[in-house]
């Protein structure tokens, strides 16, 4: 049956509505993939079956020979008590979809139902995932050890933007999102009474060094072209007012959109930690975790995506950089990616308890992706 667009985003306000009233936080999706199996099945789309708890993959292969492409979008809500007076509130106190993956989610469902309306047009295939546990990025690597990109030659994807019209849709060529990673540092000094600082090693005062020093890495040892914030966190240290500690922590993230920065940061910081502490007679013990690789978009995908926003009558601007990491960018160290901002204008940004969108947005992802699929398959060279 092939639906009106009045239809189709009926449908889709109530999917969203639904997923928002009963939002499940990372890896805990397993209701949320149950709506969205029943959705699929409702729409006689193909489910196939992948060795996956919460998520689910999905295909729509076309009547024409040509090759595999991705659809993504992530599931998960997170852990914030809803500010909204919206009449679809959270029901699960404390978790809220305040990151708009349930708008997500409901597009590419509207996506896949066009897609499977133009199946004899299609000339290749299209998979669609819907993804858990974005927002602690396990889920991308957990949908690839699955096996679910097995000969998918390109994946696309989006976030909604409160920031940007319903209509518009953000494009950029090369990296949009940074990298992050997390740090600790452990400052390990010599404890002693607070009265008598010289019979001690403070790790309070090394500590509050190696924060200042840590900033100069982006002022002093990185190029001026490169994107850098080295924020720390946390730093804790001690439990009285008239002892000196034995260790003082610090914690903190890094941000960037330039790989090779990404490579030198880790020793730079231990270098700098090290010598602070060593010049104080202290030691420091550094922890580097990486977290999540920069969104680098794919050139070869910048006019195919741009043209189909114009075909179908939306807006285009340049996608503002954003130091938010997201683990889309996992697929893109696999297979090439294209990684779009969605207009919905909201109140809110992202991750804010009173985050909302304009459900007008709906029907114009399900458009561009299911567009762009058709078009991407199209032009396969």
């Amino acid at each position: 049956m092939i639906e009106t667009d009045k239809q189709l985003f009926e449908k889709l306000v109530s999917y969203r509505r639904e997923l928002h009233e009963n939002p499940e936080l990372s890896l805990k999706e397993l209701e949320t993939t149950k709506r969205i199996r029943r959705w699929l099945e409702d729409a006689g789309i193909t489910i196939l079956n992948y060795p996956l708890e919460v998520g689910i993959i999905a295909e729509v292969k076309g009547d024409l020979p040509g090759p595999t492409i991705a659809l993504r979008a992530d599931i998960d809500a997170l852990p914030i008590v809803e500010q909204t007076d919206v009449p679809f509130v959270s029901k699960n106190e404390g978790v809220m979809h305040a990151c708009g993956h349930d708008f997500h989610t409901s597009s590419i469902i509207g996506s896949a139902i066009l897609l499977q309306e133009r199946k004899a047009e299609l000339k290749g295939t299209v998979r669609i995932i819907f993804q858990p546990a974005e927002e602690v990025a396990q889920g991308a690597k957990l949908i690839g050890e699955a096996g679910a990109l097995k000969g998918v030659e390109a994946i696309f994807g989006m976030h909604n933007k409160p920031d940007l019209p319903v209509g518009t849709i953000g494009l950029r060529d090369g990296a949009l999102m940074a990298s992050v990673d997390r740090f600790e540092i452990d400052i390990i000094g010599v404890g002693g009474h607070a009265g008598i600082p010289n019979n001690s090693i403070d790790p309070v005062v090394i500590a509050s060094q190696v924060v200042l020093g840590l900033q100069t890495i982006v002022s002093r040892n990185l190029s001026a072209f490169d994107n850098v914030v080295i924020s720390v966190t946390r730093l804790q240290a001690g439990n009285t007012w008239n002892v000196i500690p034995e260790k003082a922590e610090l914690e903190g993230t890094v941000r960037t959109f330039q790989t090779e920065a990404r490579e030198l940061i880790p020793s730079l910081m231990q270098r700098t930690a090290e010598g602070i502490a060593s010049a104080f007679g202290a030691k420091a013990d550094f922890r580097w975790f990486s977290y999540i690789p920069v969104v680098e978009n794919d050139s070869r995908f910048n006019k195919v995506a741009s043209e189909t926003a114009e075909e179908l009558g939306f807006d285009i601007v340049e996608a503002e950089k954003s130091p938010a990491g997201e683990d889309f960018a996992f697929y893109q160290t696999t297979i090439p990616g294209y990684f779009v901002w969605m207009g919905v204008d909201g109140p809110q940004e992202w991750h804010h308890p009173s985050f909302d969108l304009q459900e007008d947005a709906l029907l114009v992802a399900s458009k561009y992706f299911a567009a762009l699929s058709v078009k991407v398959l199209n032009e396969w060279q």
